[in-house]
């Protein structure tokens, strides 16, 4: 069921559902997400299990701010409230110590739990809403099966869950990708996944420089190796290497798809071999902005190879060089 987000009465619908421990999609600035009632461990089982995704891979908890952040953290770290008093609401989660006995499956069983405000204006007016129902804050991951492209149209979350599920239409996600995560529950804080913030903007608010992952970090959402895939083999390629590619594939190749901003004179469909050309913007945030618009649009198409050409290796473009890299290890 397809809702227009700017009808509040849609919202408030939607915000019923969730109270009784339903599932709702809504839209995000970053991607689309797939909510349950964070405080109800049941409510939240039905995300695990719509998604098909492991019951201790944790989830994001969506809040108003950081007073209803107090819900569910034990504590927020002062680096921790240095970020979210500069950053929030934004593409920027925080994980901290997690309150006793709240959201447990949320967190996946851990003692930390991350924390996001998100700037839609959908997002709020449905976090506003369901708190008037008693829902201090929305569990939410991507609103896709576990280890696919993450939705940045209504119409994504519709193609993978079906009419059943109810969705706020909030038009497309402005952000792209999903938000950056930064481990604040063990002192020194840790970036745990890269974003449209970039490592040098986000020290200069937590005033301390973020460390690697570790093997002691937290699990967090979208860290496992293998994510963001399309249905398609997608390659990640320098781009001398991927107009190699294009001299060696042939019709046996099947259909392929392109994403690059620097192969053009190589690319001639043919009947025989017929190809897909996206043009990657030379702009980091335009980029992640399309992205993952772009696998689902490849995907529709029905090619079985896409060809990516490797963004820069710098600071802007780590965000998307991450969901691209794991995309690629499918």
């Amino acid at each position: 069921m397809l809702f227009d987000g700017r009808d509040a009465v849609a919202v408030e619908h939607a915000a019923a559902v969730l109270a009784g421990g339903g599932l709702v999609g809504f839209p995000t600035e970053t991607v689309y997400g797939l909510g349950a009632r964070a405080d109800d461990n049941v409510a939240v089982a039905k995300i695990f299990a719509a998604k098909g995704r492991p019951a201790d891979h944790p989830l994001i908890v969506h809040v108003q701010g950081v007073a209803q952040a107090a819900v569910f953290a034990s504590e927020l770290p002062a680096v921790a409230q240095r970020l979210t008093s500069a950053l929030w609401p934004g593409p920027l989660t925080v994980i901290v110590p997690r309150a006793s006995r709240m959201a447990e499956a949320a967190a996946g069983g851990q003692a930390s739990i991350g924390l996001r405000c998100p700037s839609h204006p959908v997002a709020h007016a449905l976090l506003a809403a369901a708190a008037r129902l008693g829902v201090p804050g929305v569990a939410a991951p991507s609103a896709n099966r576990f280890g696919r492209v993450s939705p940045t149209r209504a119409a994504h979350v519709v193609a993978e869950f079906g009419d059943d599920l109810l969705v706020l239409d909030g038009g497309d996600s402005e952000v792209g990708i999903e938000s950056a995560i930064v481990d604040c529950s063990r002192g020194q804080p840790v970036l745990l996944r890269p974003g449209v913030l970039t490592r040098g903007q986000i020290e200069s608010v937590a005033g301390q420089r973020l460390l690697a992952r570790d093997a002691a970090a937290p699990r967090a959402p979208g860290s496992l190796e293998t994510h963001y895939a399309p249905r398609a083999r997608l390659q990640l390629l320098a781009a001398p290497a991927l107009r190699a590619a294009l001299q060696s594939l042939d019709s046996a190749s099947g259909r392929v798809a392109v994403y690059s901003h620097t192969v053009h004179a190589e690319l001639r469909p043919s009947a025989t071999w017929p190809r897909l050309y996206k043009v990657m913007p030379m702009q980091a945030d335009l980029t992640a902005r399309e992205l993952f618009s772009v696998l689902h649009e490849f995907d529709d198409d029905g090619v079985q190879l896409i060809l990516v050409e490797e963004p820069p290796d710098t600071p802007a473009w780590e965000g998307v060089r991450d969901r691209l890299r794991r995309a690629a290890t499918a």
